[in-house]
């Protein structure tokens, strides 16, 4: 099942500023966002399907490039804020123009992009090249016309929502009234009004008096797809909570909390570490959500809060290899995970530019990669095997020879159809299921 796009003309020298942050469809599944660690925001559209060419649905070429992001410096506390774009939500589309929330770690920012295919001529005041006429030789009214041009598709930034964070933004989430979102840092969640940039509601303090005393921060927050009242944020601790911001203004008393029990036998020194949630996904049906932690994905029923109800080994081989995995920083590194259109299948991505993809009702599972060498346009992808001991069969890839620094950490999977989009480094691909 496979179509790749490539993201950039390949380069022999990495340029960390293309390096891809964050990958997103919106609702309709037409457009897709990836943003990267130089501030910019990349809109693919998807090609409608011609007579002449009939296998040319499904991909995507590039619709709009805008820089969303400078690099800044905060000088009362001397620090550098980063231009990388941690986060992207589109907004439910209302009218022509798309909406979308970008976010680096300090600000938020909301775009418009719209198309423009005329422009007025013929005005009364000035001359076709804009120059201010003279009043005094104007004798007739001319009524302006609107002429077509050349389709251009504009970026503006609509708001700006800055000065509410003390700590790193590490998501913003559009509730389900599509009029507020929420916005998390390490120890607080905000939330916002679309309209509104110059005040936001501190919805979550995990702050202590006394930051010695701090055990744990915050990793990832959404909101609920169609109760507005409901959210759920994740913790360093892997825990998850969830909060109903009727029961109270500050939501500091969760009203359910999701932890699963630790097995003594397995327990070591990297246990604390390994089991911090990078991601945290609400399922489209709102009963289940998805969490992330280091080696696995847990599928989570929201009635039942003492164990998830499904749990999938995404690398379970790296469990031998976390001493030198945390030596080399990786044991850090935050995985996404996303849900299929219709939640029966989960995807997440690992090392090696491997990806893997979860069946929930057969319960079986695939590592597919992404890489120029397996992604030929209409080229299947063959299923990756990573052997883990023993002799090594003449398809598989062992443990010792995957490379770290090759890693899928973003995944986006599109709303109604099996495509997905797969970030690797400075490359994006795009998949889908297999055209007869």
């Amino acid at each position: 099942s496979s179509r790749s796009a490539s993201r950039r003309p390949p380069t022999f020298l990495l340029n960390r500023s293309d390096i891809i942050s964050t990958v997103e469809f919106n609702y309709s599944g037409e457009l897709l966002a990836t943003g990267d660690k130089g501030g910019r925001v990349v809109i693919f559209q998807r090609e409608q399907e011609s007579k002449n060419r009939p296998l040319s649905r499904g991909e995507y070429n590039v619709y709009s490039t805008f820089q969303s992001h400078e690099p800044e410096f905060d000088y009362l506390k001397s620090l550098e804020i980063e231009e990388k774009i941690n986060k992207i939500r589109w907004l439910p589309q209302q009218n022509a123009a798309h909406f979308l929330l970008s976010t680096n770690d300090k600000t938020i920012k909301l775009w418009k992009i719209s198309e423009r295919d005329k422009r007025a001529e013929g005005y009364n005041l000035k001359d076709e090249d804009g120059r201010l006429r003279d009043p005094f030789r104007i004798t007739t009214l001319r009524v302006p016309v609107l002429m077509p041009m050349d389709l251009m598709v504009e970026a503006s930034p609509r708001r700006i929502f800055a000065n509410a964070h003390t700590y790193h933004i590490n998501s913003i989430s559009v509730n389900s009234d599509h009029e507020t979102y929420l916005s998390a840092d390490d120890l607080r969640i905000n939330l916002w009004h679309l309209e509104i940039t110059d005040r936001s509601f501190n919805i979550v303090d995990i702050k202590p008096a006394n930051m010695e005393e701090l055990t744990e921060v915050i990793t990832a927050a959404e909101c609920h797809p169609h109760q507005c009242n409901v959210f759920v944020y994740s913790s360093s601790k892997g825990t998850i909570r969830l909060c109903d911001m009727r029961a109270a203004a500050l939501c500091d008393r969760h009203s359910k909390f999701f932890e699963e029990p630790e097995d003594p036998s397995s327990r070591s020194f990297f246990s604390e570490i390994i089991s911090s949630i990078s991601d945290v996904k609400f399922s489209h049906s709102g009963r289940y959500m998805m969490t992330r932690d280091y080696l696995s994905v847990k599928v989570w029923d929201l009635n039942m809060e003492n164990r998830p109800v499904e749990t999938y080994q995404v690398h379970e081989y790296l469990r031998s290899k976390l001493c030198s995995l945390y030596e080399n920083d990786c044991i850090f590194d935050k995985f996404e995970c996303c849900w299929n259109g219709s939640d029966s299948a989960i995807m997440t991505g690992s090392y090696n530019n491997f990806f893997r993809m979860f069946d929930r009702n057969t319960r079986r599972d695939i590592t597919l990669e992404a890489s120029r060498e397996n992604s030929k346009p209409r080229a299947m992808l063959k299923p990756r095997k990573v052997c883990t001991g023993g002799k090594r069969k003449k398809d598989e890839i062992s443990v010792d020879s995957l490379d770290f620094n090759k890693k899928i950490l973003h995944t986006a999977w599109h709303p109604k159809e099996n495509v997905i989009a797969v970030a690797a480094t400075n490359n994006l691909y795009i998949f889908q299921d297999k055209i007869n």
